[in-house]
């Protein structure tokens, strides 16, 4: 039997990897490769969280590769180059990897293959990094789902337990051909500076992975309700894992299937989202910089600069906006409700062009997914798939009443507001001189004055989208 290459991208585990066990099922020997793509990673900042979460997760493939008698090999490079080359210095077969739905790396994949295909060396993806891809998922007139509870509605009826079941690579693991006795690089020799990220206290790896899992198993019977809370530890804080494939998407949707309860049923469903942003990416690549109802493509944005940065730093004088974009800034993640408070914010409060805030979020967000970010924010905007009416403006201060009721998450974000009384917490503006002065805070100058009066900001919305042909 010839041997293969496994190339490793958003799939960073050694157990239930569909690539990975493929190539062992049916070549002799396989080689496993990760390649430091410089076509994603010269546009970034020195310091950038991702790129040291990444050499993490890599650490401990190329460790449990080697305790399994394998080992990693490290490239630094365009991987339509590096590749092909690593496959004809090895001499394989086959490449084998998990398939990619974003638009780059689905040009990527392509003429990898057709090099690899010029070269006599197959080309060999697969389904791994979600329950079900591209057209699995169809409407009963064989259309793409452009509305989400209905997709949801089919994903379940359709969904069996081979869909869950995972792909064994320990049974094979003989076959993995040893690794390079060469060290792995370190953050400096990939030309990034060390990040705050150990200081984050955020686990890493599949190690990591699997403990932020055993944890959520523990209160997921009160996701149900607590997932909306930013004060509360309600969510599982799983999304940079899920994103950089330290753990199998089939393990955790097969244990919430299996579980049952309300909990794991919503979290399920939030699983599906997943799925279906990803669907909604592959089906329509043109998402990508454009508004998915093409009659919002017509919408007339504002152009403020000096909002978008108030907003961007945490300024902008509503106490949870603020508390999420510090947040964000902080620890390069943010609560999810908290996401869809913020883009509305930013897009139906502010006036802005939502690609602003969604490629802010693509700068930020430790775990940056296109198709998720993207469908989120078309989703803010009114401008994606979304079954609710292009008038759903969040008020910023109710939900800060009602997801925050306490201030907690506000007074641990934006601690100049820590003295104002409780009353005040979600709305500081409303106090009067004396209150002001009694708590030492006083706005306009310890905190900013709203940059917007939310009711005006409304009507203008309105008035934006309806201009628009809504």
């Amino acid at each position: 039997m010839s041997s293969a290459l496994v190339w490793f991208r958003r799939d960073l585990r050694t157990h239930d990897h569909a690539a990975l066990c493929q190539a062992l099922a049916g070549h002799s020997a396989v080689h496993c490769a990760f390649v430091f793509d410089t076509t994603i990673l010269d546009p970034l900042p020195r310091r950038d969280r991702r790129v040291e979460f990444i050499l993490r997760a890599v650490e401990e493939l190329d460790d449990a590769l080697r305790l399994q008698g394998g080992g990693l090999i490290v490239r630094h490079g365009d991987p339509v180059v590096e590749v092909p080359r690593l496959a004809a210095e090895l001499g394989v077969a086959a490449v084998f990897a998990n398939r990619d739905y974003e638009p780059r790396a689905v040009a990527r994949d392509a003429e990898v293959a057709r090099r690899l295909q010029a070269a006599g060396c197959s080309f060999d993806d697969h389904k791994d990094q979600v329950i079900f891809e591209r057209a699995e998922i169809l409407t009963r007139t064989g259309k793409p789902f452009a509305v989400f509870t209905p997709y949801r509605n089919a994903w379940l009826k359709r969904l069996l337990p081979q869909d869950l079941a995972p792909f064994p690579v320990e049974p094979l693991a003989a076959k993995l051909a040893p690794g390079p006795d060469r060290r792995l690089p370190t953050l400096a020799e990939l030309g990034f500076e060390t990040t705050d990220l150990a200081t984050l206290r955020l686990p890493t790896g599949m190690s990591g992975a699997q403990a932020l899992f055993r944890d959520f198993v523990e209160r997921i019977d009160d996701y149900a309700v607590a997932r909306d809370f930013p004060a509360v530890k309600g969510g599982s804080y799983l999304s940079p894992h899920l994103r950089f494939g330290t753990i199998s998407i089939r393990q955790l949707a097969g244990w919430a299937h299996a579980h049952g309860g309300r909990g794991a049923e919503t979290w399920l469903s939030e699983l599906v989202w997943r799925d279906f942003y990803h669907a909604l990416l592959w089906h329509h690549p043109g998402v990508v910089g454009h508004s998915f109802q093409p009659r919002f493509e017509a919408l007339r944005w504002d152009e403020a600069p000096d909002l978008l940065a108030a907003w961007k730093e945490g300024r902008t004088g509503y106490p949870l906006v603020d508390a999420a974009m510090r947040q964000l800034l902080h620890a390069g993640w943010m609560h999810n409700r908290l996401r869809m408070v913020t883009a509305s914010f930013l897009a139906k409060d502010l006036g802005l062009d939502w690609r602003q805030g969604e490629a802010w979020f693509a700068e930020c967000l430790l775990d940056f997914d296109l198709a998720a970010n993207n469908g989120g924010w078309q989703w803010a905007a009114s401008t994606g798939c979304d079954a609710q009416p292009w008038f759903r403006i969040f008020n910023p201060v109710t939900q800060s009443e009602k997801f925050d009721p306490d201030g907690r998450f506000i007074r641990r974000y934006v601690p100049e507001l820590a003295t104002v009384p409780g009353k005040f917490i979600h709305a500081p503006w409303t106090m009067d001189a004396a209150t002001q002065s009694a708590c030492g805070v006083v706005i306009g100058r310890d905190y900013p004055a709203p940059v917007v009066d939310h009711a005006a900001a409304r009507a203008r919305t309105l008035a934006r989208y309806k201009a628009a042909g809504a």
